[in-house]
């Protein structure tokens, strides 16, 4: 069967940002998450105070207010009044927990090209629609908060549900509901977003949705096409990887060890209480601690 273009090229992008991070451990910004966070709240508090001069606003940076080109990023969404103050904790909460088990899972150096990249997606469509947009268009986007982190932050709940997709939360922290029940609730907010503003004749401004999961799919893609493309009962690649599981458990038998990690060597024997996986994707058997086995260069 012959592989889509677009997922050969995902799967080539994929690696090679897991060959810049095999390559470069330090890359990277620790605990992102927590300054994106921090930012919020600074933001809100300082708000209390009067508007601050952060909004995306092209035609003020070109005058010399440069900080605009990122300062958009700590804008925190709008809840309105009543419970609006408990609403924002609790996007703050998942907002922490997403970013930071997000970073342990992929490593510090793939998250912050991962959380980059959206924002370099975001900041180069916000440009485009400012320059497509004719001078009344302009100066409303000078003057309205129109492109906001919101997107780019939820995307992150469809990597983590694309990781996690049995993993339990708490909605309004009393509802069990899994991450992966959970996304499809998220697609219908980007979708509802996307249909409101076509609706309203801001045709442009309806893509940004979209545009915030660039970066998703791009770190992300091939193995989302894997999961949803058909099984097939006999395919090769499970023959082979059954075939390739009994020949390394034979070896396994004459070996002072049952599970080494492929990246760092760490064994069950050095280190007992350390789990192990074996990653599915690579060719072959090769088994890899918990700290790697979503962070190492698949072998081919």
């Amino acid at each position: 069967m012959k592989v889509p273009h677009r997922r050969i090229f995902l799967k080539a992008f994929s690696r090679a940002i897991d060959r810049f991070c095999y390559k470069n451990p330090n890359f990277g910004i620790p605990r992102l998450i927590v300054y994106v966070v921090g930012a919020n709240i600074l933001v809100t508090l300082l708000t209390l105070m009067g508007p601050l001069p952060i909004l995306f606003s092209p035609g003020l940076i070109m005058e010399g207010q440069f900080w605009r080109i990122i300062t958009w990023i700590a804008i925190p969404p709008t809840f309105g009044a009543g419970f609006g103050l408990f609403f924002f904790f609790i996007y703050l909460y998942f907002l922490y927990f997403m970013g930071s088990t997000l970073e342990r899972e992929l490593g510090t150096a793939k998250f912050t090209i991962y959380y980059t990249l959206g924002i370099l997606f975001n900041i180069i469509y916000g440009l485009i629609v400012y320059f497509a947009s004719d001078e009344a268009g302009r100066q409303i986007m000078d003057n309205t908060n129109w492109l906001t982190p919101t997107y780019l932050n939820l995307s992150m709940f469809f990597a983590f549900a694309l990781i996690f997709p049995d993993f339990t939360l708490r909605l309004m922290l009393i509802i069990p509901v899994k991450a992966k029940w959970l996304a499809l609730v998220n697609a219908g907010f980007f979708v509802f977003a996307m249909v409101g503003d076509i609706a309203a004749g801001r045709y442009l401004i309806a893509l940004v949705p979209l545009v915030a999961l660039l970066n998703f799919f791009i770190m992300f893609g091939s193995d989302l096409f894997a999961r949803t493309k058909p099984s097939r009962a006999r395919s090769p690649e499970v023959v082979n990887f059954k075939k390739a599981t009994k020949q390394a458990k034979r070896k396994m038998e004459e070996m002072p060890y049952r599970h080494k990690c492929a990246v760092c060597g760490k064994t069950d024997v050095d280190h007992p209480d350390l789990e192990f996986r074996y990653c599915s994707q690579c060719e072959g058997y090769h088994c890899f601690c918990l700290e790697h086995i979503n962070n190492h260069i698949h072998f081919t």
